[in-house]
Order: structure tokens, then C-alpha cells, then sequence
């Protein structure tokens, strides 16, 4: 069976007569066409033409302003192909209106989802473009002339209007529910997003109520996707404390069902966007998401996922102006953040190959020395960096009849229960492993031995006893015992001499103490902090750390 329009079921179709003519010729053709169509249909359109409450909406039904042998034709062409109005601009807005609402009635179920788009557009702006004055002007002229009574208060109009808005609004849903699910989400997306620029301006109001409409037919699916992602970002919680790699795959998922929710309310989004309002379902499930990345940030550091869930938020609700602004915060924190980390890991990695070193040690039997982030590694065994405690170094030239024949290397390191010796020959091994053992543990030896003293403890490196503020030193006598004398760091001077570090009274010179490089633990480190503090002009040792 064809389709048929509702501007063919009009009754001055149904009878064949104008909007001109008189009573008389209406129940003369009732009358005539009775004998060749449904009787009942003609009485009733006859009924509805003579009748004046029901004769204005079949008027304003019609083609109201148009001359009547050129609406008969415009009738006729509507059969033949419904698509011929589609850029039809000459005719009033109202009957412009009712064509095209016919045409849609009659467009083809395979309508593409940007053709059906662009004309539901048109349609929309032609509808809003009717007034009421303009209408009533039409109808009475036409009314003039036939012999009814004339419309007098355009009140009347605009409740027949509210009527037509609700005829062209059925006529839209019935065309979009005759499309397969995607093309209707295009279609609706394509129609909102270009009628409101993008939510940022007011479309026409007939296409609001069709998106009020849209978001009633979809409402059940919208929840039951809110329902799978709210089920996703449990499993994902769930997951987190087992790592990345149980998180990614139901991440992915997760991603998959909010971009196939949000493809479907797109239309509502944009057009709440419009009207200066928000989609709260959209909104509670974008905060939902929100909330997930957050906790994988804050509870389990998972600094990707939590970019991977901005960067999809603000894809997917971008017609949110609310969680937009937070989310441009979030987007904020986390670039930050990632610098952080990636500037922490870059010094991670500088500082890994600063302090690696690598050598074999011997002739015949080569043991490995080497250091590195695991540790300092010995003859076999690895000792954790953060363990160590205790460093000593220094090199002992040999000769034979004045004849230098070289020079042995010692290198020791300890911790609270055992201490390691290294002998070496070769400078070289020597120099690297020292270069890495001091960024690997003697700058943190160096930071923990001045806390200790700006925290009150005193420390002895051979016969020096060191304090924050002060230090004591030996005085020499030749007739009586030798005595210990506290004295100020402002008071002493420093020097090296036969392998040891001395610090000796400025002007007393048998007031001095010693400690050997290579006897003695932590000389170097002592020499470092006592000549960085005077360098600084120091009047306490942790001067050094807050200058």
C-alpha cells in the first residue's frame, strides 16, 4: 500500500475544492465525490469545512495564502516526488511548512543521515519563521472571499499553531524511528550540532523539542550504559591494587562503553548546552569518570590512566561547561605532575649512569667491582647503597733505590655490622670507582653526618671530635700530658699533610688533631664539610645545608 500525506487526508483534498469556496459548493461536492469514495470520509470532511471550530485547523492544515489552482498543483507534484519542495522558498511559511511536513511523510525509509539532517534543519527554521498575523491575514482574505465569517483575534491562530507544532514534531520522530539506530544518532547529532553552532547558540525551537524527545526514546538505553560504566569503574577500583597491567584491558572497555554512551547523547548534550542548561545524566557520569582517574592518581599513582581519563573527559564533555572547567584544572594538575615524573625519572636515569661503574679486579682470580642503583657489588655479593655508613680511601706510592714502582690503592666501605676492603693497582679502576662512590653514597653520607651534628650528637674522625659549633683538638705539652681543647670553628685552620686531614688552632701550633684518609672512616668526608663551611664563612657546620 503507497504512502499517503496528510496534506492529501486534508478535506479540501478529500472533496477537491479551494479554500474559496462557498458553502454551497462544498456540500455539492461531498455529495459528487460520495459516489466514488468513502462516504463517511466525505460527510466528515464536509462537516469539518462548515463547521467553524474545526474549520480553521483545516485551513491552517492546507496551504493558507496560496492561490488556489497553484496549492491543486503543488498537491499533485507532492505524489510524483516529495522531494521537490525541499528548496521551495516562495511560498508562505506555513504552507511551505505543511509540504514539507508532507514530503517527510513520504520521504524514502533509506534517506541518508546528513540529507535527512539538512532537511529536518530547513524544516525547523521554516517553522519557526511562521506568524500568527501573517497567518490570519491569509486565512481571512481567503475567507473574504468564500463567505465565512472572518477570524478576529489571532489568539485563536496561535492555539491551532500549538497543534501544528505538535503535527510537524510527530512527523519528524516517525521519520528519525524509521532509521536504523546509527543513522538516527547521526542524524539527530548532525541536525543539533549544526541548528545550535555547537551548543553555543539557540536553535529553533522545534528542533529543542525534538531533542526533549530524542532524550525520552533513549532514556532506557542511557541508563543501562550509565549501569555498564558504573560496573566498569568498579572492576577497574578493584583491579587497581594488582598494577597496570590489570587495569589497561577493563580501561579499555571502559573507554569503548562511555564513547558509545556519549555517542548517543551527544544530541541531548549539545542541545541542553544551547538553552543555557546541563544533561545531568552526563554530567553524573562524566563526574563518575572523574572520580575514577583521581583515585587512580592519588591511591595507586597510575599517572597514565589518570591523563588517559582527563584526555577521554574532555573529549567526550566538552558541551558541559561545569566539568569542563574542572576538568581544564585536572588537565592542568596532571601535566604538571607528568613533568614532574618525567623530569624525576630523567635525574633517575642520569643519576643511574652517573654512579655506574664496572671493573674486574686481579690478575688470575678477577673478582667484579662494581657500582650501581642495586648497590656496590664485591666479590660476588651486593651491598645496598642506602646500608653503607662508612667510606675510606687513599693510595701509597712505592719505590725501589728511589725508583718509583708504582702505587697500591685502598678503597673500604662498611656498614653497621661489617666493613669490605678493595686493593687496587690500576689508577684508573681507582679513580671510577671513587667517582661513583661519592655521588652513589658519600654526598648522602655527607648530608646525614652534618644532620646528626646540627641535631646535638658530636662526632670523632681519629682524634678530632667534631661538633656543630665547635671542635676539640689535642694540645700538645712537652713536660705535662697533653690536653684537649674545645674551640670555635672561627678559631682553627685546616691542612693535609702525609695522608691525613688535620685542623689545627690559628695560632697555637701544637693545638691540632688528625685523622688518616686511609685509616681512619669518613676523613674525606669531614674535609669536604669543614672546607665547604669555611667557604661559606660558617659560624655552625649545617650552615653548609641552609646556605
Amino acid at each position: 500500500m503507497s504512502k499517503i500525506a496528510s496534506l492529501h487526508a486534508n478535506p479540501f483534498h478529500v472533496l477537491g475544492i479551494t479554500t474559496r469556496d462557498d458553502r454551497r459548493k462544498i456540500v455539492d461536492m461531498a455529495e459528487e465525490r460520495a459516489l466514488h469514495i468513502d462516504h463517511d470520509t466525505c460527510q466528515k470532511a464536509r462537516s469539518d469545512l462548515t463547521n467553524p471550530r474545526t474549520r480553521l485547523s483545516a485551513e491552517m492544515s492546507w496551504m493558507p495564502g496560496v492561490a488556489p489552482r497553484v496549492a491543486e498543483k503543488l498537491a499533485a507534484a507532492l505524489l510524483v516526488d516529495s522531494t521537490s519542495f525541499r528548496s521551495d522558498q516562495s511560498l508562505p511559511e506555513l504552507a511551505r511548512a505543511n509540504l514539507m511536513a508532507s514530503a517527510l511523510e513520504l520521504a524514502c525509509e533509506n534517506e541518508t543521515a546528513e540529507s535527512a539532517s539538512e532537511y529536518i534543519r530547513s524544516f525547523a527554521w521554516v517553522v519557526e519563521g511562521i506568524d500568527a498575523n501573517d497567518v490570519l491575514r491569509d486565512v481571512n482574505e481567503d475567507r473574504a472571499i468564500s463567505g465565512f465569517p472572518e477570524i478576529k483575534a489571532v489568539e485563536l491562530i496561535e492555539e491551532v499553531l500549538v497543534e501544528r507544532r505538535k503535527a510537524y514534531r510527530t512527523v519528524l520522530r516517525n521519520m528519525l524511528n524509521s532509521m536504523d539506530p546509527d543513522r538516527l544518532v547521526d542524524a539527530m547529532t548532525d541536525v543539533v550540532s549544526v541548528a545550535t553552532e555547537n551548543g553555543e547558540e539557540q536553535g529553533p525551537a522545534l528542533i529543542d523539542e525534538l531533542a526533549d524527545a530524542y532524550e525520552l526514546e533513549t532514556q532506557g538505553f542511557l541508563q543501562q550504559e550509565s549501569d555498564n560504566i558504573s560496573t566498569l569503574i568498579e572492576s577497574v577500583r578493584e583491579a587497581a591494587p594488582l598494577g597496570q597491567p590489570a587495569v589497561a584491558p577493563i580501561m579499555d572497555r571502559l573507554e569503548r562503553v562511555a564513547r558509545n554512551w556519549d555517542r548517543v547523547a551527544q544530541p541531548i548534550q549539545l542541545s541542553a548546552k544551547s538553552r543555557g542548561i546541563q544533561h545531568r545524566p552526563s554530567r553524573d557520569v562524566a563526574y563518575e569518570l572523574r572520580s575514577l582517574g583521581i583515585d587512580l592518581n592519588n591511591d595507586h599513582h597510575m599517572l597514565d590512566q589518570a591523563h588517559r581519563m582527563t584526555v577521554l573527559l574532555q573529549e567526550l564533555f566538552a558541551e558541559l561547561p561545569e566539568v569542563v572547567e574542572r576538568l581544564h584544572e585536572d588537565a592542568e594538575t596532571i601535566a604538571e605532575l607528568r613533568s614532574q615524573t618525567r623530569e624525576e625519572e630523567e635525574n633517575r636515569v642520569r643519576l643511574a649512569r652517573e654512579i655506574s661503574f664496572r671493573a674486574e679486579v686481579g690478575v688470575m682470580f678477577k673478582n667484579e667491582l662494581a657500582v650501581g642503583p642495586d648497590g656496590i657489588r664485591w666479590k660476588g655479593e651486593t651491598f645496598p647503597l642506602d646500608t653503607i655508613t662508612k667510606v675510606r680511601w687513599g693510595g701509597v706510592r712505592n719505590s725501589f733505590n728511589g725508583i718509583p714502582t708504582g702505587t697500591n690503592y685502598t678503597v673500604a666501605f662498611g656498614d653497621a655490622h661489617s666493613q669490605h676492603v678493595v686493593e687496587l693497582r690500576k689508577e684508573a679502576t681507582y679513580s671510577g670507582f671513587l667517582d661513583a662512590l661519592w655521588k652513589a653514597v658519600c654526598v648522602r653520607l655527607v648530608v646525614s653526618i652534618i644532620e646528626q651534628l646540627a641535631a646535638g650528637r658530636s662526632m670523632n674522625f681519629g682524634d678530632i671530635t667534631v661538633e656543630d659549633d665547635a671542635v676539640t683538638l689535642t694540645k700538645r705539652r712537652l713536660l705535662s700530658p697533653n690536653a684537649r681543647v674545645r674551640l670555635s670553628w672561627n678559631d682553627v685552620q685546616v691542612w693535609s699533610a702525609d695522608g691525613s686531614f688535620f685542623v689545627g688552632h690559628k695560632s697555637e701550633k701544637k693545638t691540632y688533631g688528625s685523622t688518616s684518609y686511609i685509616e681512619n672512616w669518613n676523613s674525606h668526608l669531614l674535609e669536604q664539610i669543614v672546607r665547604s663551611g669555611f667557604k661559606r664563612g660558617m659560624v655552625k657546620l649545617s650552615d653548609t645545608l641552609r646556605n
